[in-house]
């Protein structure tokens, strides 16, 4: 029998208590992953940021509008691409807990600016030429099963009404961490009936978003943008979309670092739990040591036996840990509000560093074990009754 095999059978001496552990370790994992994974979808918009775009809101605050005249005024500054905008909708589709992002907003230049919404060249065209058209992201089409055709009823709140709108494109996200469950359409849809029935609040948008040229000027234009609109009646303040972003993540700042500090406490309690078994079947197994001592095993030989055991223990609870993650983090998805996190799935890194913590943890759970182990005089081990 080599090592490996008796390192494995003595973890399984006393079959209950380790079941017990690997299953504790199994379960902290799990919900170590799935807080990463909170955190990570609380970031994605931040991920999902170009560093070749800025944003231009209103500088008192972001829930005022700017006037659509400043889009060509913009557009003429040096070092700029493109130009678009956006305006939030709000309203209500089918169930008021049901939510996703409803932006009106110029279609000729959207997806100039987000070239990462991919979408067809026929589909672009047919959402170009209809006014009342929207196009959808992927995710929201797999969630209301709409398909190119279908009819979408809103009714509006912050534009009061009932307004309907046609599906003449699904656009594809690039990646994960962009976001697959919005719906955009005419502003200038929603622009029109506004001013025949609210005159004074036409010809307004929610926010710029602007395409640079080189992503190192982007302080420099932001500084440019503001200028061009100080004094005005709507002063401007522009910063890049990574900053913009990190703005909104910022007001749940405190809610993030108290994830994060639980996180980490849960790797504490891995520690502890297996500390314990260990030090336990350290204690346990004191003339047996003493026994093995005598028969000339090594420290070496101890070393492996004692911190071999902690480390397979450790490694079978982080495993079954990951191998749960997944379908359980689909089922914690499931539960929420559909459209709470756009962007919703376990990271790589986060697969990595649930198996880095359980392997540090279990190599730092047999240090007491063995400390002890070492000290123990073979006639004291000899005479031990625990």
């Amino acid at each position: 029998m080599n090592m490996v095999q008796l390192v494995a059978k003595n973890s399984f001496r006393h079959i209950l208590r380790v079941f017990l552990t690997i299953a504790g370790i199994a379960i902290a994992v799990v919900a170590f992953g799935l807080l990463k994974t909170v955190v990570t979808a609380w970031n994605a918009g931040v991920s999902a940021s170009s560093p070749n775009r800025l944003v231009t809101r209103q500088a008192v605050s972001f829930i005022f509008p700017l006037p659509f005249a400043y889009r060509d005024r913009i557009a003429q500054l040096d070092g700029i691409d493109n130009v678009t905008f956006l305006n939030w909708f709000g309203g209500v589709y089918k169930d008021k807990d049901q939510f996703f992002a409803r932006l009106a907003c110029d279609p000729e230049t959207l997806f100039k600016v987000y070239p990462e919404y991919q979408l067809s060249k026929t589909d672009y065209e047919n959402f170009v030429k209809e006014r009342n058209s929207c196009v959808i992201g992927t995710e929201l089409a797999k969630r209301y099963n709409l398909k190119i055709g279908d009819i979408m009823n809103i009714d509006g709140d912050i534009y009061p009404g009932k307004w309907q709108f046609t599906v003449r494109g699904i656009y594809t996200p690039r990646t994960k961490n962009d976001d697959a469950s919005q719906m955009f359409f005419h502003w200038n849809y929603i622009n029109e009936k506004i001013k025949a029935e609210f005159p004074t609040r036409g010809d307004e948008i929610g926010w710029f978003v602007i395409r640079i040229k080189d992503p190192n000027r982007s302080a420099t234009i932001s500084k440019s943008i503001d200028q061009l609109f100080a004094n005005s009646r709507a002063e401007t303040k522009s910063e890049s979309e990574g900053a913009f972003q990190q703005g909104f993540v910022a007001s749940s700042g405190a809610i993030l670092s108290a994830i994060n500090i639980m996180s980490y406490l849960i790797i504490g309690i891995i520690l502890l739990v297996l500390c314990n078994t260990m030090i336990m079947t350290a204690r346990e197994r004191t003339r047996e040591y003493a026994v093995l001592k005598t028969l000339g095993f090594t420290t070496k030989h101890l070393l492996i036996f004692i911190s071999g055991e902690s480390l397979f223990i450790s490694v079978m609870g982080a495993g079954l840990g990951i191998l749960f993650l997944t379908p359980l983090v689909q089922a914690f998805e499931s539960a929420l509000p559909k459209g709470w996190f756009p962007v919703f799935y376990v990271e790589p890194g986060t697969y990595l560093l649930s198996a880095g913590s359980a392997l540090v943890v279990g190599i730092a759970a047999s240090i007491v074990p063995i400390y002890r182990v070492f000290n123990t005089k073979i006639v004291d081990g000899l005479r031990f009754n625990g």
